[in-house]
């Protein structure tokens, strides 16, 4: 069982005020918040080992590059690769998704060929598919959800064809919370010899991942969402896929050898890492995934769970209370009455309460639910019942004012 108060005391801007009240943090959907270990492993890089990493015969260079590498085991251990060769670092989700469209497109995708998304993804995990789109002349479907919010799988399996080449989709919904059954998913699209990328941006702080055991080709996933640094993500790849894609982008440590006539390309994973690394955000994503793997998936799944269903409780009571999607996962979506949504996430903050309003990057997912945005409360492993009330109780005296 979690000590969320004693987890508390890792985040320090849990304790400050905003416009004079207590914090209370629940956008962790869009970034969580970072635990003091992660600030200290960083801080102690800068100030004791920073050095470019790979390609100094110095100590600190060596040491720098340990770290950096050391990291990347940790990622592995995290998704449970089978080797590192398959942990790419990238900026995070989004470059990873494009990398893969990429990368992968330009390998395997022509004229006519066919990706199949979603209707509840990301715009991260449709525009990057859409410049391919314009470049190849693609072919792009969508598999639609159900009035519940979730994926209508007889839907899907009804898209592929003998010119589907990829199925790229969303672990869990950022907007509805849902948890898709992606085990399931990329069993079906395997049957039709399809390789699947999963968006686990807002699965990895919430959920136990293993790659070998859900057999995904691709998985990308954040630093930030995970109680890591900004600016540092993961793309993990099928070696035997990643060998067949070109580079993503040249020069630094992704070259073998280079001549004005002929470049040759560093081995996995270096090939797809253009560039000096962010090589002290690794070792903070590193520090983070051990931290929230201390903590033990089991009883964060339990914890955000059952905050999770009690929100959705005690935001049942408030009149006019519209939900959306069926909150698997630790997120709730919701409107008040004709409360635009904007006004009342405006006047939460003034309240102390931090949540996300808009569209949420998923404006195709707007559309089909028949709304501009909704209002988001997303929560991480310290937030807490009293912060709910908070919620609760503030949402409760805006609706009064309207």
């Amino acid at each position: 069982m979690i000590d969320i108060q004693e987890i508390r005391k890792d985040f320090p801007i849990l304790s400050r005020e905003v416009y004079g009240r207590p914090l209370v943090y629940l956008d962790n959907g869009a970034t969580t918040q970072k635990p003091r270990c992660v600030i200290d492993a960083m801080t102690d890089e800068y100030l004791n080992v920073n050095a470019n990493v790979h390609r100094g015969v110095h100590y600190l260079s060596q040491q720098a590059t340990e770290l950096h590498e050391a990291a990347r085991e940790t990622v592995r251990r995290f998704v449970n690769a089978r080797s590192t060769a398959e942990i790419i670092f990238t900026r995070g989700t989004t470059e990873s998704i494009n990398l893969v469209a990429s990368s992968f497109g330009q390998a395997f995708l022509h004229d006519g060929d066919e990706v199949i998304l979603t209707q509840m993804e990301h715009h991260s995990n449709i525009v990057p598919w859409q410049l391919l789109q314009a470049r190849t002349r693609i072919i792009i479907k969508v598999c639609p959800i159900t009035d519940e919010g979730r994926l209508d799988l007889d839907a899907l399996e009804a898209l592929f064809s003998p010119r589907t080449r990829l199925l790229s989709c969303t672990f869990v919904s950022n907007v509805l919370g849902t948890v898709n059954p992606v085990a399931d998913i990329i069993r079906v699209a395997h049957a039709h010899e399809v390789p699947v990328l999963l968006d686990a941006a807002q699965a990895a702080p919430h959920l136990p991942i293993d790659v070998q055991a859900l057999d995904c080709d691709f998985l990308a996933f954040s630093g930030h969402k995970v109680y890591g640094p900004t600016g540092v993500g993961v793309l993990y790849g099928k070696e035997t896929l990643l060998e067949q894609m070109p580079p993503y982008m040249g020069g630094g440590e992704m070259i073998g050898k280079v001549s004005f006539e002929h470049t040759t390309f560093n081995s996995l994973p270096y090939k797809f890492e253009a560039g000096t690394p962010d090589y002290v955000a690794t070792t903070g994503l590193a520090r983070a995934l051990d931290y929230v793997s201390a903590i033990g998936f089991t009883a964060v799944m339990e914890h955000e769970k059952a905050l999770t269903s009690y929100a959705r409780e005690r935001l049942s009571e408030i009149p006019g209370m519209r939900f959306f999607g069926p909150s698997d996962d630790s997120v709730v979506s919701f409107l008040v009455g004709e409360i635009h949504h904007l006004d009342l996430g405006t006047l939460l903050d003034r309240l102390g309460i931090a949540v996300r309003t808009g569209h949420h990057c998923a404006e195709p997912l707007m559309h089909r639910l028949g709304i501009e945005g909704t209002v988001r409360a997303s929560f991480a492993l310290y937030n807490t019942r009293e912060e709910v009330d908070a919620l609760v109780s503030a949402i409760d005296r805006v609706r009064q004012m309207f």
